[in-house]
């Protein structure tokens, strides 16, 4: 199972440097150009992650991709709501919802999402070995 932890530690990592959204004509971000502190707090989960794979503490692992599955789930309110409040100047909500709809969310969020609920998931098959 440690190995299947570090697949989803790899797939994080991966990830954050992968497109996450798409502005137009700037381009694609990832997690840095995103926010920096966001990107600093998603590499200290993982370094504390390692901490539990190293350890062979299923629970911290799992406790962790859970904080990396709610940081995921804020930044993407996060770049929403960020968006919305970029063309706060437009005079009618319509037009600000549409012109925030053109921040599109790329497949890096898939990386993301996969990697974590692989160290989520990977820890929880049981020994069934029974001694005698």
């Amino acid at each position: 199972m440690k190995n299947i932890q570090l697949l989803g530690l790899l797939l994080v990592v991966v990830g954050s440097f992968l497109p996450l959204v798409h502005v137009p004509i700037i381009g694609n971000w990832n997690y840095w150009k995103l926010d920096h502190y966001l990107a600093i707090a998603c590499w200290i989960l993982v370094a504390c992650t390692v901490f539990g794979i190293v350890n062979n503490s299923a629970k911290v692992v799992r406790f962790f991709g859970v904080l990396l599955i709610l940081l995921f789930a804020f930044t993407l309110v996060a770049v929403k709501m960020q968006s919305l409040e970029y063309f706060s100047f437009l005079p009618f909500k319509s037009w600000r919802e549409a012109f925030a709809g053109v921040v599109k969310l790329k497949w890096g969020w898939i990386v993301e999402f996969l990697g974590a609920f692989l160290m989520i998931f990977a820890g929880n098959k049981k020994n069934k070995r029974t001694q005698i």
